[in-house]
């Protein structure tokens, strides 16, 4: 359990300012505005919840610099650039990550040739094959099952009933979320004319340092060439991502997205839930794919798309706003075809 922080130290935390309040006073845990006490920090980042600002009983709230000063608050106030990465911070120390007990439990199945390094916590019915390589200080969860020659960096959080396949490469800090499955065979049949063949999948999925893959996400390996997850992505819970996909650095990818085979994600790109991409494209860095678009082009440069098929997301916006006006604009038509008759 995580002591308390006096306004100072929280203050010292996140590396903000800090304005008036009791400095005898400590904090304990983070609420939302509308929901905190005395001894919680709260947070304002979105205007949406500015109104509960009034009314907060929140001994802390942290406010952007831009942020005017409330007259005649209650609480203290910590001014720092961001308000959500202090809220973060915050959290982060009030609610610490798990760390490995060190203990592998005896109903562990494991192949005599695995290599497990000082310090990792293995949970029930965990199966690992031969040729296995953990590294220190992770955390395999109950019923996980990780298959012949997969590697795992340092520090792995591995969540209960995931399934790494053969081959599959973890960088370290890798978190993943319960259920997930890792290095299945990617969707590759020929059609010979009255049947399909499988055609054999022989590529791995390889996750780079500081990725974290939600619960029920399925990352197939590549049909030849491996499937890359690139250091610091963040993969939501639902998502498809087919073989030979690359998906570049510090990219973010919403639930129920799916990624077609061979499509190349670029840096810093973003997906948001429900959006697909077809197969063998190429997104470049900084593209933003909204909610439920299709893409089937590659995206030339930087920026938001939307829609079916997506394109620029004013030019969508333009077009949608029409759809209102459709009825009046037909009438206005079938009226001038009418006339000219």
């Amino acid at each position: 359990m995580t002591s308390p922080l006096t306004l100072v130290e929280a203050a010292d935390l996140v590396s903000g300012e800090l304005v008036g309040g009791d400095k005898g006073l400590f904090i304990d845990g983070v609420q939302t505005l509308a929901k905190a006490s005395k001894h919680h920090a709260s947070f304002l980042s979105n205007m949406k919840y500015k109104a509960d600002l009034q009314s907060t009983q929140a001994g802390l709230v942290l406010l952007s610099e831009k942020s005017e000063i409330p007259a005649d608050t209650s609480f203290a106030i910590i001014q720092l650039q961001d308000p959500y990465v202090g809220f973060t911070l915050l959290q982060r120390y009030f609610n610490p990550a798990p760390t490995s007990t060190g203990k592998i439990h005896d109903s562990v199945v494991m192949g005599a040739s695995a290599d497990i390094a000082p310090n990792v916590q293995i949970d029930a019915h965990v199966s690992i094959a031969k040729d296995v390589r953990i590294g220190a200080d992770c955390i395999i969860g109950a019923g996980c099952v990780i298959e012949e020659g997969v590697t795992l960096g340092k520090g792995c959080l591995i969540h209960p009933r995931v399934t790494l396949a053969r081959g599959t490469q973890l960088g370290h800090r890798v978190i993943i979320q319960a259920g997930a499955v890792i290095g299945s065979d990617g969707f590759g049949f020929a059609w010979t004319g009255d049947s399909f063949l499988k055609i054999p999948q022989v590529g791995r999925v390889i996750i780079e340092d500081d990725v974290e893959i939600g619960a029920n996400t399925c990352i197939d390996r590549g049909a030849i060439d491996d499937t890359v997850i690139k250091a610091g992505a963040k993969l939501d819970n639902l998502i498809q991502v087919a073989h030979g996909v690359e998906i570049g650095y510090h990219s973010v990818i919403a639930g129920q997205a799916g990624i077609a085979g061979s499509t190349v994600i670029g840096n810093g790109c973003q997906m948001g839930a429900q959006s697909g991409v077809a197969g063998h494209l190429k997104l470049v860095d900084g593209t933003i794919v909204g909610a439920k678009a299709g893409v089937i082009g590659d995206t030339k440069e930087k920026g938001m798309i939307s829609g079916f098929p997506a394109v620029p997301h004013r030019q969508w916006l333009r077009a949608s706003g029409m759809f209102d006006r459709l009825p009046e604009i037909w009438k206005k038509i079938r009226k001038l075809s009418d006339g000219a008759e």
